[in-house]
């Protein structure tokens, strides 16, 4: 057991850290444990940010990790609205935006993602949102709301799975809503060209209009606030609010200038880590939506953004830093709500790295699964409006085994008989 004068310092408020300072008392460390967030709620999950609370269907208290007796419970000591803008490696200290400075012993960066910004006139406009933080979401929650009341138009930049969501969200309050995507299909770059088509025709179905293959090139407004856009081909769309959903770079400026290895932006970005979550410091670990990790299964390096990863990636990280033997090699999960249609995704098979998809169940109905192979090895699978296959499906893809295409099509084969 790691000695009890030991301190360990988790930076990050999210669901990762919170994850990790709960294991690292569930696994029986009694030394000091520090969760230090730059927000001032205490860490909550992000989901519910896009999903049930921001369409008004739960509170805004059921986001948090726990609740705030918790932690004095515990004795893990909490350090909200309090950014870390430094670490001494060589002094094992973090320094505090105040200027305090906090000794570890070991380091948790937990330090997730932030919303990537357009880079066009006018998004100073008081209009402009983006949705990463519980804040954004209280504030978009009211937007729509409004919108929807008014008869407003919302243009959101981006297509991926939060600028879908919040279409939806949108659609449910009332809002009319423009999707403007520089890729052909909503998801190109997640699910590809095949299964993208099938949400344009979802969202489509419930009155959003898309704008594929077009960029947003200026916001206009008057007084400080949002009129209407303006896209690469000459179209002028009204707008009385903006979402820029062009998807989170890795909150990686503490690890960059404490001299950690990193991983560079064209693939995937990031800081480096090792199947233990340990960074090239080898008192300094990584988890969560910054955290680049070396796949011992997949035999890639990765960084997945999704609640998954921090619901798994923190205690994994934790039970490292105690010393246990750790080898991280969870399969990339997330999953989407929109209007009537509920999915799961396992695995990682993006655009490029397949040559087939094989599709089981009635996708007219939206009720199938969809499996990407790749020399007829399962890469991924979707089930959508179907449940209680994904540790099946997760099963197809660990196994590395060579499946028949047309038994893998075919519902009335058990997915458990083709591993």
């Amino acid at each position: 057991m790691v000695d009890a004068d030991q301190t360990f310092v988790i930076v990050g408020g999210g669901l990762a850290g919170a994850k990790a300072a709960e294991t690292l008392r569930a696994e029986g460390f009694n030394g000091r444990v520090i969760l230090i967030g730059d927000e001032r709620d205490q860490p909550y999950e992000r989901p519910p940010l896009s999903k049930g609370y921001l369409i008004g269907k739960e509170e805004r208290d059921s986001v948090f990790v726990h609740d705030a007796a918790w932690y004095a419970a515990h004795d893990i000591e909490l350090h909200l609205g309090q950014p870390v803008t430094a670490i001494d490696r060589d002094g094992r200290t973090v320094r505090l935006g105040d200027g305090t400075t906090i000794r570890y012993d070991k380091l948790l960066l937990a330090t997730g993602a932030e919303p990537r910004r357009l880079d066009i006139p006018g998004t100073g406009l008081a209009g402009v949102h983006h949705l990463r933080r519980l804040a954004h979401a209280d504030r978009l929650r009211h937007v729509l709301a409004a919108l929807g009341r008014d008869n407003g138009h919302l243009v959101i930049a981006g297509a991926g799975w939060i600028g879908l969501e919040v279409a939806a969200a949108a659609r449910g309050y009332g809002a009319e809503v423009t999707v403007v995507e520089p890729e052909p299909t909503p998801l190109h770059r997640v699910i590809g060209p095949e299964l993208g088509q099938l949400f344009a025709d979802l969202h489509a179905e419930h009155g959003v209009r898309f704008r594929f293959n077009t960029r947003l090139t200026e916001i206009t407004g008057q007084d400080g606030m949002v009129l209407a856009v303006r896209t690469d081909n000459g179209e002028e769309h009204p707008a009385h609010e903006v979402l820029a959903a062009i998807g989170a770079a890795p909150r990686t400026a503490l690890a960059e200038t404490s001299g950690l290895a990193l991983v560079d932006r064209a693939h995937g970005g990031g800081v480096a880590v090792d199947a233990s979550l340990r960074t090239s410091d080898p008192d300094i670990y990584a988890a969560g939506d910054v955290a680049a990790v070396h796949h011992p299964l997949l035999d890639i390096r990765l960084r997945v953004e999704h609640w998954a990863n921090a619901l798994n990636g923190g205690p994994a990280a934790a039970r490292a830093m105690l010393g246990q033997e750790v080898s991280y090699d969870r399969i990339p999960y997330f999953f989407s709500d929109q209007y009537d249609l509920g999915m799961e995704y396992s695995g990682w098979a993006p655009p490029g790295t397949y040559d087939q998809v094989v599709l089981r169940g009635d996708v007219g109905k939206r009720e199938f699964i969809a499996f990407w192979l790749k020399d007829r090895m399962v890469l991924a699978g979707m089930n959508v409006n179907v449940w209680d296959v994904t540790d099946a499906i997760q099963k197809l893809i660990r196994s590395g085994a060579q499946v028949d295409p047309d038994a893998l099509g075919a519902p009335s084969v058990p997915l458990d008989s083709l591993v």
